[in-house]
């Protein structure tokens, strides 16, 4: 969809911003350009809709060389989303959402539907918001009717300059989710500069870690973060990129244990079996339709008296979704003080993640990507032994 054909941008100076850059972002694909200040990531991005123009090479827009467009209708045809988000102060957040549809001659009531359609789809209810004015939101909510905005006339492609950069942290997070909600559901070809490294792993399919006016990686998060292409690279993510990876490595039925299972109904005496031929202190309970319910202590099993499970079971609040990055797994262990946490698919029951499973999924995935395997080809011999 993009293609940077050695590109180079230089000054009047004659000094380099863009060195000799050449890469491709494929159809429906999120990269994250990133870097210190002055790296180039962001005259990158302004070249691809002609706001700057290189100095020599080109750039492809679904195989189209972009210097041959003229730039309005370019622009017109690409969403664009700075920090400052640059909404028009006169205008209600509604006008401000049809701006390009409007530019693009759609009739005034369908240009106001799209608005409509599409403040919702951020998270503004338009009956709410539509009529309010950019100084009567805050630095989030404008973010989203940037976002809205950009998205208004169905552009193929993406270009976002830090778009979350404003915001305070809790606010940029919750950003960061429904942004990526966001794009699950409409799958936009984006270009998505950040200075962080922690936005950049979070949100790319891949990663472009710039030096100094070049790429010095090109990759998916986990392979920056599990294997630096450089000192400069290993050093730009951080010592702690080990635990950056966790946010990127999802958990799969292969890292889970199998515990004892018992259900709501069967007797005391009969957990108390099951927990005994397999020495383990706790068993996972379900309900008559395999649903997760609980757990069951093997002190409360061996209790004298008769009586199902139910009566002695505990609720199990520790749990997530197949799928979930083991950063989540992490989180919720230490949220509810828990040695593992169920994992689901769906309501159906599949194992517990234990920490040193975790741990074991965590190098699996390091060396899955080290030795250009599948995951589940590692051994776990050589991941026990590490």
């Amino acid at each position: 969809m993009i293609r940077f054909e050695h590109v180079t941008k230089r000054y009047a100076d004659g000094e380099a911003v863009v060195k000799d850059l050449s890469f491709e972002v494929t159809e429906g694909e999120l990269v994250t350009l990133v870097g210190p200040s002055g790296c180039g990531k962001t005259t990158t991005m302004k070249m691809v809709n002609r706001l700057t123009e290189p100095t020599s090479g080109r750039i492809l827009l679904a195989g189209e060389d972009v210097s041959t467009v003229d730039p309005v209708r370019l622009r017109r045809r690409i969403g664009y989303v700075i920090q400052q988000v640059g909404l028009f102060p006169h205008k209600t957040v509604l006008e401000n959402t049809a701006t390009v549809p409007h530019l693009l001659g759609w009739q005034r009531k369908k240009s106001r539907e799209r608005a409509a359609e599409l403040l919702d789809l951020v998270g503004l209810d338009p009956a709410v918001f539509g009529d309010r004015y950019p100084e009567q939101l805050s630095g989030g909510q404008r973010q989203r009717v940037g976002v809205a905005r950009a998205l208004a006339a169905d552009p193929p492609v993406l270009l976002l300059d830090e778009p979350f950069g404003a915001v305070d942290p809790v606010v940029r997070e919750h950003l960061q989710n429904e942004f990526l909600k966001l794009q699950s559901q409409v799958r936009k070809t984006i270009l998505f500069v950040t200075h962080d490294i922690e936005e950049a792993v979070r949100l790319g399919d891949r990663i472009a870690v710039y030096g100094d006016g070049a790429i010095e990686q090109f990759a998916a998060p986990s392979t920056v973060l599990g294997a630096p292409a450089s000192p400069y690279v290993a050093d730009f993510v951080g010592a702690d990129r080990g635990l950056k990876r966790l946010s990127v490595t999802p958990i799969e039925p292969g890292d889970l244990e199998q515990p004892p299972v018992v259900h709501l109904d069967d007797p005391l005496s009969r957990a108390a079996a099951a927990l005994d031929g397999e020495g383990a202190r706790w068993a996972v309970v379900l309900d008559d339709q395999g649903h997760l319910h609980g757990w069951l202590s093997a002190e409360a099993a061996g209790r004298p008296e008769e009586g199902p499970v139910r009566g002695h079971a505990r609720r199990m609040e520790a749990w997530l979704p197949v799928g979930s990055s083991l950063k989540q797994a992490f989180s919720t262990m230490l949220q509810h003080d828990a040695g593992w946490i169920a994992v689901l698919d769906g309501a159906r029951f599949l194992g517990v993640l234990t920490p040193a499973r975790l741990h074991e999924a965590l190098r699996r995935s390091i060396d899955a990507d080290a030795n250009e395997i599948p995951r589940e080809a590692v051994a776990l011999e050589s991941v026990s032994s590490v």
